[in-house]
């Protein structure tokens, strides 16, 4: 799933397939903790639209929570003035379409009233307003906590954590669990006549095993989603540029 420059707007996937419309938005990742449960599929299973294929490793499906912090979110090629940084929470599973792995998004909730409002509107994606903080312990562990200003449920959605790398930086082996839950570079939101799908392009993450206490997790309930069936597997990330393409239909014949 690596991608390569084709020119200064597209990218080509590994394997040879190419994107199949421009990557408009360029950001930044940072201080980004991946944490995925292992979760039994067939509890999982009808969570996931009809249209997609939940995918498995080593029997079990993956969900995942992901805190960090995009800065410099803009158009590629505006100065910097214009450019935008806020906190990112997303929950999200591991999916296929027409053979495709990818992502799907349960939901996202970002720092930036404006952000949640646009992306909800143009992408087709499940993003929520939420009251957020980032800093450091001093213990040199990032803080991150996200409050959902309105839960559609009765359950709030909360995430509170502290974490930090520990252990030096790694590419993840094709066939490793790490390679499997991170190098997707595919998101897909169905609807119900047609797929939408967006793309990311960026370098191998910089994965670096991780320590982290979750202080308070109430996203998967949040969600409606079931209780992990075993525990998590963190991977920290210091930093990745990445580029991002407009979404695309995709017609379910």
């Amino acid at each position: 799933m690596n991608a390569q420059r084709t020119d200064p707007f597209r990218w080509r996937f590994a394997g040879g397939s190419a994107s199949k419309t421009p990557h408009i938005a360029s950001m930044t990742w940072r201080d980004g903790l991946f944490a995925h449960w292992p979760v039994d599929p067939d509890e999982l299973r009808p969570h996931v639209p009809g249209q997609l294929n939940l995918e498995t490793r080593d029997g079990h499906a993956w969900l995942s929570v992901l805190p960090f912090v995009l800065t410099n979110v803009g158009i590629r090629g505006t100065p910097s003035i214009t450019r935008l940084a806020f906190p990112e929470l997303a929950v999200r599973t591991y999916v296929r379409y027409r053979d495709e792995p990818g992502l799907f998004f349960f939901s996202i909730d970002v720092g930036s009233s404006l952000v949640a409002t646009t992306l909800s509107r143009t992408a087709g994606l499940p993003v929520y307003d939420a009251t957020m903080r980032v800093g450091a312990t001093e213990e040199n562990h990032v803080a991150f906590s996200s409050e959902r200003r309105r839960s559609d449920g009765e359950t709030p959605a909360r995430f509170a954590a502290t974490y930090r790398p520990d252990g030096d930086v790694f590419t993840a082996e094709p066939n490793s669990l790490a390679y499997w839950l991170t190098a997707r570079r595919r998101i897909y939101a169905p609807t119900a006549s047609d797929v939408l799908t967006g793309e990311l392009a960026h370098d191998p993450w910089p994965l670096q095993p991780a320590v982290a206490t979750i202080h308070e997790n109430t996203m998967l309930e949040a969600n409606g989603l079931p209780t992990p069936a075993g525990e998590p597997v963190f991977h920290y990330v210091d930093e990745m540029s990445m580029t991002g393409s407009i979404p695309r239909r995709l017609s379910r014949g």
